[in-house]
């Protein structure tokens, strides 16, 4: 079985969820990989089962994030009264 997924990866994110994502680049949903795994498996009776599970990751394309936005500090008072 062959999917495709893009991975993000922002160490800065705002969130812990949000630092390493995984979503289909149709749908954006996050996979439920339980779900494809068990998918893999096909027409198998119920039960628990020991798995191997291979990962094989190809990077197809590589895009930077945009860089973060500068924070800009309010200005004082004192410094909106014209001298």
């Amino acid at each position: 079985m062959s999917k495709h997924y893009v991975l993000s990866l922002d160490p800065s994110a705002e969130y812990e969820w949000d630092r390493c994502v995984l979503r289909d680049p149709m749908t954006a949903e996050r996979p439920d990989l339980a779900r494809l795994v068990a998918e893999s498996l096909g027409d198998i009776p119920a039960g628990a089962y020991l798995l191997s599970i291979n990962v094989e990751v190809t990077v197809l394309e590589n895009a930077s994030l945009p860089p973060s936005p500068i924070a800009i500090a309010p200005l004082r008072q004192e410094e909106l009264v014209a001298s």
